[in-house]
């Protein structure tokens, strides 16, 4: 039985985005799969609101967090978390030999613009990672704030992870003055696990040029110089996901359109918020609270892992809280291609099974 996923990510993939996936298959330096990448960066490049270049990495976001932090730290990097996944970018940037420091908040809590400010006023740092959109918390950050504190640090870098965001919010990033927006497919693009995206401005390719061990898989100015060339990658992409990733930026950008993509978004998770806060409590504070991922704090003590598992045994599958937050709360997911009414129909069967 197939359950209906309410999760993080991986989340629903319709059928005929699916049936993209099987299309037969084309040589990878072809000229046919240089006008597929085009045509997909073209695209991307209005789902972002940026001019700035587009690469694909077949890897899951991490891989381009990695290679961001990596290619675009010359200096000292300063990685603010909110959870758990700003943590993973601090990890991402010690193992690889990179001077970083890491600045935490509660748990529930956003990244302060005031913080950043007082952080860069240091002058010990040359980029800046944000999580935008933090999945163990259900929190969204206020990126576009902090893209005005990082403009007055032209020597700064600004890298964010939209890897639960980008898609379902809308995220200006030319506006906000992002250098490096990274998302993956199998979230709010509502495609399979196994290609990620991001925005790579000129200030990036800068300052990539003045990083000398950049890795090879994950140097991305490599990966750039390429796309530059022929819209191709040094080593072999996914073209299925690119055939699959191209089809569903058409529906996106052409049938459904991003304002009302946006706002279904923003539709699913008030349903949610309503329901969290009537009968439970959502966990971060309401200003902050993700239009893509609910984080609902477990004020009636009941057993999460159940609750998943009796969800399971119905079709339809959540998540439990995240790391140390496992148990206290329990997440829903509203991302990619689900609906209102699919929405509307999960938390009825919530209630049904636990009786409130």
């Amino acid at each position: 039985m197939h359950r209906k996923l309410f999760i993080p990510g991986p989340t629903e993939v319709r059928a005929d985005v699916l049936e993209k996936m099987a299309t037969p298959m084309i040589g990878h330096r072809t000229a046919e799969a240089t006008e597929l990448q085009k045509s997909i960066s073209e695209k991307l490049q209005k789902v972002f609101f940026t001019e700035s270049d587009i690469l694909v990495s077949t890897s899951s976001g991490t891989g381009l967090m990695e290679g961001a932090i990596r290619c675009g730290t010359a200096k000292r990097a300063a990685v603010f978390s909110v959870g758990s996944f700003g943590e993973r970018w601090h990890k991402m940037a010690v193992n690889n030999g990179v001077e970083a420091d890491l600045f935490e908040v509660e748990d529930g809590k956003h990244t302060d613009p005031d913080e950043v400010d007082k952080v860069l006023k240091t002058g010990k740092y040359d980029l800046v990672t944000i999580t935008h959109n933090e999945t163990s918390a259900g929190l969204t950050n206020p990126c576009a704030e902090i893209g005005e504190v990082i403009k007055k640090y032209p020597d700064v870098l600004y890298c964010v992870d939209a890897v639960s965001s980008a898609g379902g919010m809308k995220i200006e990033v030319d506006k906000w003055g992002i250098d490096v927006c990274i998302t993956s497919t199998q979230k709010c693009l509502g495609l399979p696990p196994g290609m990620s995206v991001t925005t790579f401005s000129p200030k990036a390719v800068e300052r990539a040029q003045n990083v000398n061990i950049r890795g090879y898989y994950l140097d991305l100015l490599m990966v750039h110089e390429n796309v530059k060339k022929n819209f191709q990658y040094p080593s072999t992409p996914s073209i299925a996901h690119m055939f699959a990733l191209d089809y569903q930026l058409d529906q996106i950008l052409n049938v459904e359109g991003l304002e009302n993509r946006f706002a279904r978004h923003t539709a699913m998770a008030e349903l949610v918020r309503n329901w969290a806060n009537e009968k439970f409590e959502i966990f971060p504070a309401a200003e902050f609270a993700s239009d893509t991922v609910s984080c609902i704090t477990n004020t009636r003590g009941i057993d999460v892992k159940e609750l998943c598992s009796k969800l399971n045994d119905v079709g339809y599958e959540i998540s439990n809280g995240y790391g140390k937050l496992v148990e206290k709360t329990f997440r829903i997911a509203h991302m990619g291609d689900l609906t209102t009414g699919d929405v509307t129909e999960l938390l009825g069967v919530i209630d049904g099974i636990l009786g409130i």
